[in-house]
């Protein structure tokens, strides 16, 4: 036997034996192997055999254990089923009852079981109710809580049928939630209310849509701004509506229903828009910081702070915000522009036009403020037009102030002591406030339209005070033009201004009774002094333009430059007129000491040949060479005499204009804080060179123009043939002065109770006085020196008269004039002293005293030091001063 039979008890030997068996297999090994495995079985049949006749006896002996178990199990069978019988017997005689009350029990807890189930699916079927309790209530955390918990509950009973038809109606009423809080949502861009606000955020974000609800925010408020906008035009087009066969203007287009505006309400309409736009960016500024708020809560709690899907939401909410800012203001600015550029504003008012900038200039600002955008597209699409306005505005005022200076009749305006060009209302804006500088204008974005109206009130209401939108000033010491710009004696505002004063121009005929009036309660009280500023009605008016035209480079900047050149006509006009009305008769006034400075001249050529239209001897007008603004040169009335005696040869007329003139530049000196803050740096040259050639020299226009008087008032060609009769070779000293000297003491006499008199009646100022009595003076000294020229002889004692003449004059005219001291007084003494000087002294004096004609100087030569010189040194002398006259300089 293989041993693998006895060692393995598990082993299969049918597989054990096949495994054995060679690769290659023939009947042989076949028949070969069955015999060997026969002889096997028949040993251990023989060994098994063996093994069973030794055990017999244990093997009877279970076999009999096996029949005694037998037996005990059918017993036990049999004890079973009496058993079984038994229990049977027991519980239908004893504990039927006890166990129905247990099955009871059971049945109960089932039930309570239901009746928990029916009242949650009663509460889901009362759920609409309870939600719209919630909305009416304005409690949407609260209402979607509800239904995010209803909708958890539905998930658990979904398996009931009237429980997920209940889920269908859920879903519908969380729909009209989200829609109820897109309308509050819509309803926040006019009417912002935190509480509100804060409430519809809050579901928003129980919702997990913080991000939808900031994409819906931003698209309710270009839709407000086009509903509100279109509703504002569309209620003033219908007032403008004259044909009612034209169709509804609802359905046209926004650019189109713009172009229907009627000038006469474009203005309360642009207010009206502005209005309604500033609320809706007025609540989309709180709305910024009532985000701004959360963040800084959110900041401060740590839990939150830590939430990264919460910050994730803030972030693309800020980024929202911020970029909203800029997406609005463009909105506004789509339904501003072609409101503005739908009406042609040419036929405009000028306070009209000016209200439109200003408007429109507030807006500007609200932008700036809100995002920086300074809006240059608005403001080129307005400065075109706005130039082209001004230009045709400033020509008819031009042309107005030409007629206005044409028909003046130069009486003095009665004003206030205190007036100044501030008391006007055209300068209302300045009084409160102007120009500022960049640091100011920081500060003011800082406490800006949003933080001064963040309550209440509307930057375009109508009774919004121009400093409130205006910029304020520069300079705010207690220095400052603005501190001292106080009218002493009153408050500073129009109350106490004249209603004449109010006015563009006065008519003459107004002025005229008011003008007696005043005169002959002065001419009745003694008055000789000047009470107030002189000024006239025409410079009243171009005070009142000056007002206009700053306004105008207040609201807009781009053309401030162009605007103060317009602004320098209206001067340079005035002031040409007043020269040519008044000084162009005086012949002294191209020559001499007292005529006018070559500064002066070269301004007045400018303003001839840049402003003045010149006029052909056939009458008709040159064309101008460039675009600019030319007005013919003004003609003085014919109504205003200037030669004659009885009217001073026209003093009083000529002080007004030149003394207002003075007034008009002194005012206008006082504007150049503000103008210099109006116009650009880089063209602030232009103000400077204007006001150092043009303005400060005015006051240089009252030497020709009070010497027209001084001329007429003396005949020096009376005076020169009285001087001539004299004889000056007398041999013996004279005590006595010349009849001629009487004379002109007699006339100057005469000449100062003329003035007197018309002092009582019109008070001038000192200068106006001093300076008519300064040519005076001067007219006198140089007939004395050209009358003592014309002595053909002169002996020492004659010379002795001549300054005895003088000194006569001298002190008799100190008497006569308050003038100090007395004007070219050397002028004679030294001509006369030097007829004594000696012929080593006079060469030198000739070449040094040039002020002298040749006539003058050659009487010195033939009548002075000639008579002790031969005749050699004479012609000498002579040949000097005709050289000195071909190098003589015009004075």
């Amino acid at each position: 036997m293989d041993q693998a039979y006895m060692n393995d008890e598990d082993m299969d030997p049918s597989l054990y034996v096949l495994e054995k068996l060679p690769p290659e297999l023939n009947s042989q090994v076949l028949l070969e192997q069955v015999v060997k495995l026969r002889q096997e079985l028949d040993a251990v049949s023989r060994k098994l055999a063996d093994l069973v006749l030794e055990n017999h006896a244990s093997y009877v002996e279970e076999l009999q254990r096996v029949t005694d178990i037998q037996n005990a199990l059918q017993m036990a069978t049999m004890i079973c089923i009496n058993g079984r019988r038994q229990l049977a017997q027991s519980k239908a005689d004893v504990t039927k009852g006890g166990l129905g009350v247990l099955a009871n029990h059971r049945k109960r807890l089932k039930i309570q079981q239901i009746m928990r189930i029916m009242r949650t699916i009663k509460t889901l079927q009362r759920t609409d109710i309870r939600t719209q309790e919630m909305l009416e209530e304005e409690d949407y955390p609260a209402a979607i809580q509800l239904c995010l918990e209803c909708q958890q509950a539905i998930k658990s009973y979904r398996k009931y049928h009237c429980v997920s038809e209940l889920s269908s109606k859920l879903q519908d009423t969380q729909v009209e939630i989200e829609d109820q809080l897109d309308r509050v949502l819509a309803q926040s861009c006019t009417s912002f209310d935190g509480h509100r606000y804060d409430r519809v955020q809050t579901a928003y974000r129980l919702l997990s849509k913080s991000q939808v609800a900031m994409d819906q925010l931003l698209m309710h408020y270009t839709q407000t701004i086009h509903n509100r906008s279109f509703a504002v035009v569309l209620r003033y087009a219908e007032r403008c509506r004259h044909d009612a066969k034209s169709g509804p203007l609802n359905r046209l287009p926004y650019k189109d229903l713009c172009s229907k505006m009627d000038s006469k309400y474009f203005v309360v309409c642009l207010t009206e828009l502005c209005k309604s736009l500033w609320e809706v960016l007025h609540c989309y500024h709180r709305t910024v910081q009532w985000h701004e708020r959360h963040d800084q809560a959110v900041d401060e709690d740590e839990s939150l702070r830590n939430d990264s899907e919460l910050q994730y939401n803030r972030s693309y909410v800020n980024k929202k915000l911020q970029h909203g800012k800029t997406k609005i203001w463009q909105d506004v600015k789509q339904r501003i522009k072609p409101y503005l550029l739908g009406t042609d504003l040419a036929s405009f008012q000028f306070d009209n036009f000016i209200s439109v900038l200003n408007v429109t200039n507030r807006l500007i600002s609200v932008g700036e403020e809100m995002c920086g955008d300074k809006s240059a597209d608005v403001q080129d699409s307005m400065r075109q037009q706005t130039l082209n306005y001004f230009k045709s505005f400033h020509r008819v005022r031009m042309d107005e102030l030409r007629m206005f200076l044409e028909n003046e009749m130069w009486d003095v305006w009665p004003v206030r002591a205190s007036f100044t060009i501030y008391s006007l209302k055209e300068f209302s804006f300045l009084r409160s406030g102007g120009v500022m500088s960049p640091t100011t204008k920081s500060r003011s974005l800082t406490d800006g339209f949003f933080t001064r109206f963040a309550q209440q009130g509307n930057p375009f209401d109508d009774d919004e005070e121009e400093e409130t939108t205006e910029e304020p000033l520069a300079i705010t010491d207690e220095n400052s033009p603005r501190a001292t710009r106080r009218l002493a004696g009153d408050d500073d505002d129009d109350d106490d201004v004249p209603e004449e004063l109010k006015r563009d121009f006065v008519d003459e005929g107004d002025q005229a009774p008011a003008a007696r009036k005043q005169k002959s309660h002065q001419a009745s009280t003694g008055e000789q002094t000047v009470d107030g500023p002189i000024c006239t009605n025409t410079t009243l008016g171009v005070m009142r333009l000056f007002g206009k035209y700053m306004r105008m480079m207040d609201v807009l900047k781009p053309i401030a430059y162009d605007v103060m050149v317009y602004l320098s006509q209206l001067f340079d006009y005035y002031m040409y007129a007043v020269h040519s009305f008044f000084a162009n008769d005086v012949a002294s006034a191209e020559t001499g000491p007292l005529s006018m400075s070559s500064k002066m001249k070269a301004t007045l050529k400018r303003i001839e040949n840049n402003l003045i239209l010149h006029v052909e001897s056939a009458g008709a007008v040159k064309p101008s060479q460039t675009d600019e603004i030319r007005v013919q040169a003004p003609v003085l009335s014919s109504m205003i005499p200037l030669d004659q005696l009885a009217s001073l040869y026209g003093l009083t007329r000529r002080m007004t204009a030149v003394e207002s003139l003075v007034f008009l530049a002194s005012q206008f000196e006082s504007l150049l804080q503000h103008l210099e803050g109006f116009v650009p740096q880089s063209k602030r040259a232009f103000l400077s060179q204007f006001h150092s050639q043009t303005v400060s020299i005015v006051p240089e226009l009252r030497r020709p123009v009070y010497c027209g008087v001084a001329d007429k008032l003396l005949d020096p060609s009376r005076l020169l043939s009285q001087m001539s009769s004299v004889k000056w070779d007398i041999k013996d000293i004279m005590s006595q002065h010349s009849r001629y000297v009487d004379y002109i003491l007699m006339e100057c006499q005469a000449h100062k109770r003329r003035f007197d008199e018309w002092n009582s009646i019109t008070p001038m100022p000192k200068v106006v006085l001093n300076q008519v009595w300064e040519h005076v003076i001067h007219t006198v000294n140089h007939t004395f020196v050209e009358g003592f020229a014309s002595a053909k002889k002169c002996s020492n004692e004659g010379r002795a008269l001549m300054q005895l003449d003088f000194q006569q004059f001298i002190i008799q005219i100190e008497k006569l004039v308050s003038l100090r001291p007395i004007p070219e007084k050397e002028f004679v003494d030294t001509y006369i002293k030097a007829f004594y000087m000696s012929e080593a002294d006079i060469e030198p004096w000739l070449r040094d005293h040039r002020m002298y004609s040749t006539k003058q100087l050659t009487s010195l030569v033939q009548c002075g030091v000639g008579a002790h010189i031969n005749k050699k040194a004479k012609n000498r002398l002579i040949n000097i001063i005709e050289d000195m006259e071909k190098t003589r300089r015009p004075m």
